[in-house]
């Protein structure tokens, strides 16, 4: 049985991923979104979704693309969370955000998600956070909203028949684009 540290319990550090991060980060991804596991957190896609979410091939890429990044948050030397940037002009891209099910609701996600913002804005020069995130997840786009992503109303079609992001429960899935504006007040 998994057993969670306690919450307060060191400090988080960030690193870019590497080639022997790809087993534990895929690992870490479908356990905080699919399958059983997922359910003890509350970012669960197991009602929506079945199978993977992610293969090792999909953060390879990202851990190697030119534009793109995953950043990898441990604590005590454990992985506890991740999450992908990618460049795109002047915007940048968030996903691949994962949080260990066990460690949710106790704010490594929002810190993570400050983390990205910043490396965005002062690393690229991103004035643009942008994601997708399934839009009957009502639940996890007002946790966005509380952080200042704003839903825009445009819709992409869930990747049905991509067996790399599982089987579908549902066939009215879809994303919605969520922005937030990363450029300093003044």
């Amino acid at each position: 049985m998994d057993t969670a540290p306690p919450r307060g319990s060191g400090e988080l550090t960030f690193r870019d991923g590497v080639e022997g991060d790809v087993p534990a980060l895929v690992e870490l991804i479908q356990s905080a979104y699919r399958g059983e596991r997922s359910r003890a957190g509350w970012t669960t896609e197991a009602d929506l979704i079945g199978g993977g979410r992610v293969d090792a091939a999909g953060v390879r890429k990202v851990i190697e693309g030119s534009d793109s990044r995953l950043i990898v948050t441990e604590r005590a030397g454990e992985l506890v969370a991740c999450c992908q940037l990618e460049r795109r002009e002047k915007e940048a891209y968030f996903g691949m955000f994962a949080v260990s099910p066990l460690l949710q609701a106790g704010g490594i996600g929002r810190r993570v998600l400050a983390r990205a913002e910043h490396l965005a804005r002062t690393e690229w020069g991103a004035r643009t956070m942008q994601m997708t995130v399934l839009a009957p997840r009502h639940e996890l786009i007002a946790w966005y909203e509380r952080r200042g992503y704003r839903r825009t109303g445009l819709l992409s079609p869930f990747p049905y028949g991509e067996e790399t992001v599982g089987v579908p429960f549902r066939d009215d899935l879809v994303f919605e684009l969520l922005l937030k504006d990363l450029a300093p007040a003044g």
